[in-house]
């Protein structure tokens, strides 16, 4: 369920580019318009708004915007100006081909998605890249997590709520033999975690959990490391609850100092339109405070005024 608040009345898209046209005007830029515009329209607003006024001023909105803004709103919004489908590929072109890798970002993006939703975005990718994705993932990634990445790319899977409870049975004390290896069985984990459904991994789970001493997660903690670890704790828990995932990942890139306004920026900015009402849920019961709250402790400026429209009301 989506956060994002919008005008009761559909703002018209002309008068949006207006007021964003005469934001830039003067010395310096009105960031205040400009995020009271932007962060209250949805995805379809947006793009007749970006329309809108490259047709009447004959120019980018987002080269201008590039060119106005600066730090993390800059950006932000940029990254809110992407159509949704497009912006996972965008995320991931920055994070595979960038003068900077973001392994992590890679990592969350892909195995966070549903199948439906990576043919979406391999398709996106390959649009906007002009690359497969499994290329750039093959040439940018190693080891274990590259394996399992790109198996978690190329196989198809199940996304209803059934599951088979004997291959549930065998798949759990396959993973149990696997994880009792020296430095675990990766061959056997990458087979199972990117080739069965979301609902039968939490049956799997909770098939492990009752015939191990440690959970499935503490063995994935205790046998692997960095970013193959980090895979696979985001396919179960992606699993097990999307929202609940999203929570610790805010909670970890605002703990601690300094604030990974990277990860802050992108799981705000990808799931306001999508879930981050019950991400917000998930924080506040995990946590004992309201997300709104912490952003606004850890952000500030016209940063923090564009994040908090997007996570809307505080609660």
């Amino acid at each position: 369920m989506s956060t994002l608040t919008v005008p009761p009345v559909a703002p018209s898209h002309r008068d949006d580019a207006t007021q964003i046209f005469r934001a830039f005007k003067g010395i310096g830029c009105d960031a205040g318009t400009i995020v009271d515009i932007l962060a209250h329209r949805d995805a379809t607003q947006r793009s007749l708004l970006v329309q809108g006024y490259e047709s009447t001023y004959g120019h980018e909105l987002r080269k201008r915007l590039s060119s106005e803004l600066n730090g993390h709103l800059k950006k932000a919004v940029l990254l809110w100006l992407h159509e949704p489908g497009e912006r996972d590929a965008f995320i991931l072109k920055k994070a595979l081909r960038g003068t900077v890798k973001d392994q992590r970002a890679v990592t969350e993006i892909i195995c966070s998605r549903t199948p439906s939703q990576i043919g979406q975005l391999k398709r996106s990718y390959f649009t906007n890249v002009g690359r497969n994705l499994e290329d750039d993932i093959e040439e940018e990634l190693s080891g274990d997590h590259k394996k399992l990445l790109l198996a978690f790319l190329m196989t198809s899977r199940y996304e209803g709520p059934e599951f088979d409870e004997v291959v549930v049975e065998q798949d759990a004390k396959a993973l149990q033999k696997a994880s009792k290896k020296f430095g675990l069985s990766a061959k056997t984990f990458i087979q199972v975690f990117s080739e069965r459904s979301r609902a039968h991994l939490c049956a799997v789970s909770d098939t492990y959990n009752s015939m191990s001493k440690k959970t499935l997660e503490k063995a994935i903690r205790d046998e692997t490391h960095r970013h193959f670890e980090y895979a696979l704790k985001t396919i179960i828990r992606c699993a097990e609850s999307p929202p609940r995932f999203y929570a610790k990942a805010l909670r970890k890139a605002m703990k601690g100092l300094g604030t990974d306004d990277t990860a802050l920026t992108r799981i705000v900015v990808t799931r306001a339109e999508i879930d981050m009402y019950y991400i917000k849920a998930e924080y506040r019961k995990k946590y004992g405070k309201t997300l709104n709250d912490a952003v606004h402790s850890d952000t500030s400026g016209h940063y923090r005024a564009f994040l908090l429209a997007l996570l809307g009301a505080n609660n």
